[in-house]
Parts: structure tokens; sequence; C-alpha cells
């Protein structure tokens, strides 16, 4: 009875999930002990400087995978069983996954939650839909809920060129981001229509946040998007977002801790969004 008590205590304290996976200075990610496999010699994930900070993706540093010729499809890497992203059970809270990838090809990227005896449920592939350019995919393990290898899952692994038809060259892909969220949130990408129908500005997610956070807005057609941060007292903190973005379901991360080298307090902040004549601000919650 004692041995039992002191393992539930045990698991108790042990339990938690490290996320979002952002590989930001003092996020999750970047020290973590990333093994690839299947590629070739494997060369190693790469933690590099974004690419491209004008799209969706304002964050400093991500992941570099270089997915080899000589590699099998399902190539990846994986992050180490009983560390890095802790000890989790996929349920309504965390069961929707979304990651960020920047690709120069179209190809299946995978991901799979493995627990410590290597059960797993396999992996969800949803293919990129653009290239050159950053993409926020979104994955659905809501039906893995409640499943043995759903339960206790202590690795994450993923395969960013899953591509069973083979490669003819070498490819990079850069991913980022990779965040946890409801499975049945209102309006959060896992809607059936192509386009929305109308303008909107959804609520920051988390919120209150430290220091990574999710904005999503709703383009109902071609517009001209500037999404600009300001502090309570109207000055600007922020510009996340301007550009020309096609119509769709679109999302932008504000890294707190990376604010162009300006250092940001705890505090209230407002967000605003112009697209075309819409205009929209709400506020979000920064802690420290």
């Amino acid at each position: 009875m004692i041995k039992r008590i002191a393992l539930l205590l045990f698991i108790g304290l042990a339990w938690g999930q490290n996320s979002p996976i952002d590989f930001e200075t003092g996020g999750y990610g970047a020290t973590w002990t990333w093994t690839v496999f299947e590629n070739g010699d494997n060369p190693s994930l790469e933690i590099v400087t974004n690419p491209n900070t004008g799209g969706i993706n304002s964050s400093a540093t991500v992941a570099k995978f270089t997915a080899l010729q000589t590699g099998q499809p399902w190539a990846g890497c994986e992050s180490l069983h009983g560390s890095d992203i802790g000890t989790f059970s996929l349920d309504a809270t965390n069961s929707t996954v979304k990651i960020m990838v920047y690709k120069t090809v179209i190809s299946d990227v995978g991901l799979k939650f493995v627990i410590p005896s290597s059960g797993s449920l396999g992996e969800i592939k949803v293919a990129n839909t653009v290239t050159n350019a950053w993409e926020e995919l979104t994955f659905d393990f809501s039906s893995h809920i409640g499943l043995p290898e759903a339960i206790g899952i202590d690795q994450i692994v993923v395969f960013p060129d899953f591509d069973l038809g083979g490669r003819t060259q070498d490819n990079i892909i850069y991913f980022d981001n990779i965040s946890f969220s409801s499975s049945n949130s209102v309006g959060v990408d896992n809607r059936g229509e192509i386009y929305p129908h109308g303008f909107a500005l959804e609520q920051n997610y988390p919120n209150p946040f430290n220091p990574i956070t999710t904005l999503r807005y709703d383009l109902p057609e071609n517009s001209l998007v500037n999404i600009i941060i300001y502090d309570m007292l109207g000055r600007q903190v922020r510009t996340l977002v301007n550009t020309t973005q096609n119509a769709g379901y679109k999302s932008v991360i504000w890294n707190a801790t990376n604010n162009q080298g300006n250092p940001v307090s705890a505090g209230v902040y407002l967000y605003q969004i112009h697209a075309g004549d819409f205009v929209q601000t709400k506020k979000m919650v920064l802690l420290k």
C-alpha cells in the first residue's frame, strides 16, 4: 500500500506537458535531445534563425530539418523519452495540435506521440499547401482520447517531409511553434468552410499568457492586413503583420520575450487588426 501511494505521488509530481515547442531561448525545444532517424547519415536537427519573419511566424529561431534524398520517406526526428516534452495524456484540452512549417515542396508532415513502452497509435499526416512561406497546419488527435497509447505520452515525433513517392533531391524543411489546444474550441481552424463568411479577430490563445500567444483572424477575401500591438497608453509595441494576405483562416504568433530587442513588461495589451475597411481591437494579458 505504501509503495502504491508513493508511486501515485511520483506520477502526480512528474505529470505535465512542456509546450508550446517554440525553439526560443528560455522556451521549449531548443535544448531538447532530438534524435534524427531513417535519414541517410542522419544529419542533426538544427536550431537556426527564422528564414522569413515577414509572414505569420515572427519567431527569432526555428528548427531546420534536412530531408536527404537517400533518406526514407518517413525520415524524422524525435524527442527524448522521459524528458523534453514531459508526460501527459491526450484529452479535450490538448488534442488539437498545430505546427508551423516552411517548405520548398508540397508533401505530408506527420506528427506522432509515443508512450514509454514505445507504443503509439501512429502518425497523423497533413500536407502543406504553399511553398516558400510559413503555413500553420492543424492535426486532430481527438479520436485518440482515452486509448491506452494516448495515456502517459512522453515523446513527440515529427516527420517533416513524409513523401512515399520518394525525393528527387535533398529538401530543407523548417518547423516551429508546435502548440496544443482544445479539440472543441470555436473558430480555431477546424471549420469545414474553405473561406470565412466575414472578417473577424478572435481572442488570443492562451490568455493570460507567458510569454507566447497565438492571435487568430478570419479573412473572407484577399486583404491588406495590419495587426499591431499597443500598450494601455496607446503606444505601439509591435507590428505583427503588415502585408497583403489571401483569404482564409489565419494566425500569427507573438513572443513577448523576443520583441525586436525591446523588453515587454507584464500587463494588459491591446491588439488591433486593420483589414480593408474592417477594424477590431481586443485585450490580452501578459504574465511574468
